[in-house]
């Protein structure tokens, strides 16, 4: 597993990088930086709230590449929903709590932007 330090508008994180099947890399959750010693890094959401509790914004611009969801679907929390692609990197987008999708906005080949609404759980 290899370490990188990787800044995101101005703020360092660490993410561990390691190769599974088929030499593909997979990215493990960042981890904020402290960016001093002895300074505590602030915590940050990976996925910005669209609006209420069981909206699912994009969390940066990108292409969905698979819904794995349908309207109706009942969800458990940290349930992958869409598979979207930013900065050509697959990114998991997951549930963030336990219900039912009540929308669905986004298609597979669908370009979406910062805090767009792609989902909605009640």
């Amino acid at each position: 597993m290899n370490k990188y330090i990787i800044k995101v508008n101005g703020t360092p994180y660490e993410v561990e990088v390691e190769e599974v099947g088929g030499g593909r890399p997979v990215a493990a959750a960042p981890k904020p930086r402290a960016s001093k010693p002895g300074q505590t890094a602030a915590a940050k959401s990976a996925q910005p709230q669209a609006g209420k509790a069981g909206d699912v914004a994009a969390p940066m611009p990108g292409t969905v590449l698979k819904v794995k969801v349908n309207l109706g679907d009942e969800v458990k929390k940290g349930q992958v929903l869409l598979i979207l692609e930013a900065m050509k990197m697959e990114n998991e987008i997951v549930a963030p709590a336990d219900g039912k999708v009540t929308a669905l906005t986004v298609e597979a080949g669908k370009s979406v932007t910062a805090g767009e609404l792609m989902v909605s759980i009640a």
